[in-house]
């Protein structure tokens, strides 16, 4: 093929192939989180990759001028269609589609890839796993934000973190909205208020960060100048405070307008739930999280990381978020013309892979299998015997894929696959019936054992 012909083996800006110890991490994160949402009660939904682009909405959009900006979204004859950006928006068409066969308080999970056109950065990808879990229907929501709680403290403490590693930040939407109620910010500039607070705790950001999304403008170190909410400074100021306060009661004091009362006396009735169970001091208020995607409507939640991640240019920073979600009671109603409330949780799984793939406290469950080699073509039939007897006995194992490779050969393969055991069998061994046994991680000139043939499987479970 001519030099200029070649194809460039390379990815798009924010796709990842993943392979050897990290996918193997992966699965482990995908079956630890599975098995705590049916735990919990929830039963399995799979939604199509595609939705017509108006039943997902617009409600990851931060640019007014193009609200699909975010969203990979295709003509498809007489339709559009848009590549889920989430999985809350898929459940909401399937609930309101298929709500005569489900029953009256739906649970469900779903585990699934969703895409998001954004700039990639620190585990912020373009494809990328989501876990969510949901509950429908009219329900005790304190009961069932508290059950989202202990559900992500148990997860975590599952997956191998310690209690001190993780954060579960709590607060209610209609706090916030009571007192931009109260300062009378116009119907077009909420939404952007709230996106504003919500990058307090960002990288970059902070209060002066926030200060310049609320008035005119902000500009970055890139020199990127973003659009600000354009407050009074009265208004600004007047949110700033709110965010500098620190608990419910400081709140109480502080916030008289009903809807924010309101939002205070929901989040206490969650605090009470939790304090039921053995998960309330992961749980903590932070009342400047509000959560950006339009459809919250009253409790949310961040779960933050308490150490720093190495990002690809070997800088030490905050990951952010790797488990969120809150309540919507409209969301639903888009399609049904009546409230149908729901809360739920979404836990960032290749966010928290790749922050977890970077500490040494959570063992990854690699079962490599035995490698079988192959000493004589001869002996083929013999070496499948022995490979047989090990599958049924559930231990993962193969026989070298080659009669012409020697005994070296072999090995070097099986030290670059860090296998931890080679079966290795040649005409000593079918004389004797017995089978010598190669520790690849043991001392060299000590790594060897020739046992009798009957004692294999006991032998090898000892490596494997």
């Amino acid at each position: 093929m001519n030099k200029e012909n070649k194809l460039n083996p390379s990815l798009p800006s924010g796709f990842e192939d993943r392979w050897g110890k990290k996918l193997v991490l992966k699965k482990q994160l995908i079956k630890v989180i599975e098995k705590n949402f049916i735990r919990f009660g929830a039963e399995p939904l799979e939604t199509p990759s595609f939705e017509y682009t108006g039943n997902i909405g617009s409600f990851l959009a931060e640019d007014e001028d193009n609200p699909m900006s975010d969203i990979f979204t295709y003509d498809d004859r007489d339709n559009r269609i848009s590549l889920k950006y989430d999985l809350s928006s898929p459940l909401a068409r399937f609930y309101a589609q298929y709500n005569q066969e489900l029953p009256s308080i739906y649970k469900r999970y779903a585990i699934q890839n969703v895409f998001r056109n954004e700039k990639p950065s620190n585990g912020r990808y373009r494809e990328f796993l989501q876990g969510d879990f949901d509950i429908i229907g009219n329900v005790n929501f304190a009961q069932a934000n508290a059950e989202l709680c202990n559900l992500i403290s148990i997860t975590l403490k599952d997956i191998g973190l310690n209690k001190d590693q993780f954060t579960i930040n709590v607060s209610n939407r209609k706090i916030v909205q009571g007192l931009i109620d109260d300062l009378k910010i116009s119907k077009d500039k909420q939404l952007k208020v709230i996106r504003a607070i919500d990058k307090l705790d960002k990288p970059g950001f902070g209060l002066k960060g926030v200060e310049d999304l609320l008035k005119k403008e902000r500009k970055d170190q890139s020199g990127a100048v973003t659009k600000g909410a354009d407050l009074t400074n009265d208004q600004v100021v007047k949110i700033l405070n709110f965010l500098k306060m620190k608990d419910l009661k400081e709140l109480k004091e502080n916030l008289k307008n009903p809807l924010s009362q309101e939002g205070i006396k929901e989040l206490e009735e969650v605090f009470e739930v939790i304090s039921y169970g053995s998960n309330s001091n992961q749980v903590k208020t932070n009342f400047t999280i509000v959560r950006g995607l339009a459809y919250y409507s009253d409790f949310i939640l961040e779960t933050n990381l308490n150490f720093k991640v190495t990002n690809n240019k070997g800088k030490r920073v905050d990951l952010g978020s790797i488990c969120s979600g809150g309540g919507y009671a409209k969301l639903i109603s888009r399609f049904k013309g009546v409230d149908v409330p729901g809360t739920g949780i979404s836990f960032g799984i290749d966010r928290l892979l790749f922050a977890v793939i970077q500490l040494d406290q959570i063992k990854i469950e690699d079962q490599k299998p035995v490698l079988v080699c192959v000493m004589e073509q001869k002996y083929l039939k013999n070496y499948y015997e022995i490979v047989d007897l090990l599958r049924d006995n559930n231990i993962n194992a193969e026989v070298f894929l080659s009669t012409k490779k020697n005994l070296s050969k072999q090995l070097d393969l099986a030290n670059k696959r860090e296998l931890a055991v080679a079966i290795i069998c040649g005409e000593n061994e079918f004389k004797d019936n017995t089978i010598t046994i190669k520790n690849l991680r043991g001392e060299k000139g000590k790594n060897n054992q020739t046992i009798p043939k009957a004692d294999l499987i006991n032998e090898i479970k000892k490596f494997v």
